[in-house]
C-alpha cells in the first residue's frame, strides 16, 4: 500500500486540541447526538478520561496516526496489564480526508503492533453502526455480546 502509519501519544498536557477533534468526529460520525454533546465536552468525561491518563497501571492513552508528517486519524485505548492483557479500543478513527484506500486497516495493524508491545494480549470495541462494524470485522474481529448499556462488544483475540 506504500503508507507507514507511526503512532504518536498525546501527553495529558496536550489533550485539549484531542478534545476538539474528538468531539467533531462525534458529531459528523453520528456517534452521539445533540444530547450527549454535554457530557462527551463535560469536566465528567474529560475528568475520567484526564485521571485515567495519569494512574501508573492500566494507562489510558490517547494518540494520532501519523503518515509522515500529517496526522491521519486518531483513537483512544487502555490496556488492562493487571489483568488479563484486555485492550479496551475507546475511539478510533480516520479523518474524513484520509479514508479510503485502507487507510483505516493500516492504522489498526500499526495500533495493534504497538499495543502488543505494551502487553496487548486481545481487543474489545462497542460499535453499532454497520459500517463501523463491517470494519471491525474485516479486521478480525467477531461479535462478543452486549455491554451493560445492550450496545454490541466486538472482540479479537
Amino acid at each position: 500500500m506504500g503508507i507507514l502509519i507511526k503512532i504518536e501519544e498525546i501527553p495529558v498536557e496536550h489533550i485539549d486540541a484531542f478534545w476538539e477533534i474528538h468531539l467533531r468526529y462525534l458529531i459528523d460520525d453520528e456517534i452521539i447526538d445533540e444530547e450527549d454533546i454535554e457530557y462527551f465536552s463535560g469536566d465528567e468525561y474529560r475528568g475520567i478520561i484526564r485521571a485515567n491518563m495519569m494512574r501508573e497501571t492500566d494507562r489510558h492513552h490517547m494518540v494520532y496516526f501519523v503518515d509522515g508528517n500529517t496526522r491521519i486519524g486518531a483513537a483512544q485505548y487502555n490496556t488492562y496489564q493487571s489483568e488479563d492483557g484486555k485492550c479496551f479500543i475507546l475511539d478510533f478513527w480516520v479523518f474524513p480526508e484520509h479514508r479510503g484506500k485502507g487507510t483505516g486497516h493500516e492504522c489498526f495493524y500499526a495500533l495493534e503492533k504497538y499495543t502488543k508491545a505494551d502487553g496487548a494480549k486481545y481487543y474489545e470495541i462497542n460499535s453499532e453502526k454497520e459500517d463501523s462494524v463491517r470494519f471491525w470485522k474485516s479486521v478480525g474481529f467477531t461479535e462478543n455480546g452486549k455491554d451493560e448499556y445492550d450496545m454490541p462488544v466486538f472482540i479479537k483475540r
